[in-house]
């Protein structure tokens, strides 16, 4: 084992007390380039033999609190039940931070797993030299190393003060999948006793002492600003304490409760200019979506001459809604101005992102804000914005103390981002068996990086290559994207473009097979016979890997036995966030309406660190995306949202949810993505089994719009 310089590792003196304390600079993501080294992971033991993990992504039910230590903790051999987590906040030792992309697992697997297995290895050292026995007579074991011959035993937290003077090697082993003992166990959440006990700490229960609730009346319309208000009527309701603009679209009421924010938000008198997006609509929204289908778009997969091949030419067109995530736990965080310093409690997916902005906006340096990241109420990508984050700054500078800005229900569906609407045009040419030998599909939508400021390298937007792959190798094939405009705000929502292309390609797909009259799942399993690699940008995708899901998916369905009278299925796959994943959905029809009855999920993500959590995830994020494809619209009428509540954009609600069932391959592949790939196969599947049911085609979402 090569040493790598004490000058290379980060050492946290003063967080650690006496003890071992590892930082390592090791590389982000799955570049294999020496030169991209970063801190994303600590470890800390102490002479009491505290495991401490430090947690660097967000808890936001996904279970990262419990993954990413047990991948840690599995190379470390450290004894579970001694496993103590540390959430970090915003800094610069970790890398990026940002939780989204299906990336906190498959980013981390390799510098998790090689952080443990560096300190084992130095604590195997420090055992060795302490009983002057080589270093190969001592072995790891459960939290203690063990000299084999003689079966002493040294605890971790005996070994920390000598092996804390060893060097860090850059090349420990890791371990084979076969002898993982942590690794693909259903290990109980860690956050759990703490959520069930009503001890967990979301954004939205954190208390400071003296603290004050804000909510901000904004203007109603897109892209519009405050013109006047008068606060005579708010500053008469009790507690109200501070009425003021925190932006050119916004006026915050502070007061002692919440209740009395809201109430002094009611009596505010405040007139608005509309500005440019007064006649807004969804109708104009979508017809420019139309009128941009002429336009040249950028290529993200070319194969052979779509122009060429002769035949059966069928053409569909898809479209697709805006959305909103829709958390449970609404907008919120608590900031403490202190003049030089600013303090943060936040819900956030991005704390750096967080901290950088807010330093920005209350003319702080970065480095004099510190952000805290406390557990997230579903966060679905919305917590990726930081707007509430910088709002609660900026009233707490005016006030000049602790607040906690709060959004009402109405505030974060009406004043939100959204998952951007898009129109999708696909066409293919049949032979005369029914197989494509031509498939065109072109994405029209707007760009969410591109709306933010972000660079869209040749017209592509950055998220496309996680998100639009066509996985079937067909021989002349094109997927082009034409990017759009809209001042309807954007944001990634869970799966982003990848439920829009899914729903589009797989609805087609199953449309081709019926004109082809042939079965849907021996279709699909016709169009990935070939084992032909299929790249698209960074990613290669393995057609024999998706027909094992399909497989797996059809085989636990029973596709091949007839179902009872009045039930009728679907299926569908995609891959995405480098995972495969297929599902069946059963359905009955009740008073013209499908009634999902089961669901049947697989996948094939590589490792599973933990399959309690991968069932968890992917039922969650079906029943997601049943809400998206049964109800969920986003209207825009006079430049205002329409939907403001549970009530006019409904999920799924607990009677309406079906059985879920989840089934893995079996793998040892590095772990790809999962919070996300459960989401996109659910609505073709869905409309596929409507089709079934009444030969109906639908070709819009929502299904009950």
């Amino acid at each position: 084992m090569s040493p790598l310089s004490r000058r290379s590792f980060l050492t946290v003196g003063a967080a650690a007390g006496a003890g071992l304390v590892i930082g390592f600079y090791l590389p982000h993501g799955s570049s294999s380039n020496a030169e991209v080294f970063s801190p994303n992971a600590f470890l800390r033991i102490t002479p009491e033999n505290k495991v401490i993990i430090v947690v660097a992504r967000s808890e936001m039910g996904q279970g990262v609190r419990t993954a990413l230590p047990m991948i840690l903790a599995e190379e470390l051999e450290a004894d579970w039940k001694q496993i103590e987590i540390e959430q970090a906040g915003a800094s610069t030792l970790y890398g990026d931070q940002g939780t989204g992309g299906s990336a906190s697992v498959r980013t981390t697997w390799d510098p998790m797993r090689k952080a443990g297995a560096a300190a084992r290895e130095m604590l195997i050292s420090a055992a060795a030299l302490t009983w002057g026995v080589p270093r190969s007579a001592c072995a790891a074991e459960n939290g203690s190393i063990v000299h084999t011959s003689s079966k002493r035993r040294l605890s971790y937290g005996d070994l920390v003060s000598k092996a804390a003077t060893l060097p860090i090697p850059t090349d420990a082993p890791l371990k084979q999948s076969k002898d993982y003992k942590i690794v693909g166990k259903s290990l109980a959440r860690i956050d759990t006793p703490a959520k069930v006990k009503g001890e967990a700490i979301f954004g939205i229960d954190f208390r400071l002492p003296g603290m004050k609730y804000a909510v901000l009346s904004r203007c109603p319309t897109i892209g519009g600003k405050v013109t006047n208000f008068d606060d005579k009527q708010s500053k008469k309701i009790s507690g109200v304490s501070y009425v003021g603009k925190t932006s050119d679209s916004a006026v915050a009421i502070v007061a002692d409760s919440v209740w009395g924010a809201m109430e002094g938000r009611r009596a505010l008198n405040a007139t608005w200019d509309d500005g440019p997006n007064k006649d807004l609509t969804t109708a104009s929204v979508m017809a420019s979506l139309k009128q941009a289908v002429s336009k040249k778009g950028a290529s993200l997969y070319s194969a052979g001459d779509v122009s060429k091949p002769r035949g059966r030419r069928i053409s569909a067109e898809y479209e697709l809604p805006f959305m909103a995530h829709a958390p449970m736990e609404p907008g919120n965080c608590t900031a403490h101005y202190q003049g030089s310093k600013c303090e943060l409690w936040a819900p956030t997916q991005v704390p750096q992102d967080c901290r950088d902005s807010v330093a920005q906006a209350i003319g702080l340096d970065p480095d004099q804000v510190k952000v805290n990241v406390t557990l997230i109420g579903g966060g679905f990508g919305r917590r990726l914005e930081h707007d509430y984050a910088v709002e609660a700054a900026l009233v707490s500078k005016a006030i000049n103390g602790p607040v906690q800005v709060l959004w009402t229900r109405e505030d974060d569906m009406r004043f939100s981002t959204y998952r951007p609407a898009s129109l999708h045009q696909l066409s293919a040419v049949l032979e005369g068996a029914g197989w494509p030998v031509a498939f065109t599909h072109r994405i029209i939508a707007p760009s969410i990086s591109g709306q933010k400021g972000s660079p869209t390298p040749n017209g592509v937007d950055p998220d496309l290559p996680d998100e639009a792959a066509l996985i079937y190798p067909i021989a002349n094939a094109s997927v082009e994207y034409v990017m759009t405009e809209t001042p309807v705000p954007l944001g990634w929502m869970r799966s982003v473009y990848a439920l829009q292309v899914a729903f589009a390609t797989e609805s087609f797909v199953d449309e081709l097979a019926e004109a082809a009259g042939k079965d849907p799942l021996e279709y699909r399993l016709h169009l990935l016979a070939k084992d032909q690699d299929v790249p698209f940008f960074t990613n290669t995708w393995h057609p024999a890997r998706m027909r094992g899901v399909l497989q797996l998916a059809a085989e636990k369905a029973a596709w091949s036995k007839p179902l009872p009278e009045g039930r009728y299925r679907g299926i569908a796959c995609f891959g995405c966030f480098s995972s495969y994943m297929a599902e069946v959905v059963e359905i009955s029809m009740e008073k013209d309406q499908p009634r999902v009855l089961r669901v049947i999920a697989a996948v094939d993500c590589g490792q599973v660190v933990n399959p309690g959590i991968l069932q968890q995830q992917i039922q969650g994020g079906i029943v997601y995306g049943l809400s998206n494809a049964l109800r969920a619209k986003i209207t825009i009428e006079k430049g205002r949202v329409v939907e403001g509540n549970f009530d006019d954009y409904a999920p799924v609600r607990m009677e309406e949810s079906p059985a879920v069932e989840v089934y893995s391959v079996t793998s040892t592949e590095p772990p790809t993505g999962i919070g996300e790939p459960s989401v996109p196969p659910l609505a073709p599947a869905l409309c596929n089994a409507i089709y079934t049911a009444t030969k109906k085609r639908i070709r819009a979402l929502p299904v009950l719009s």
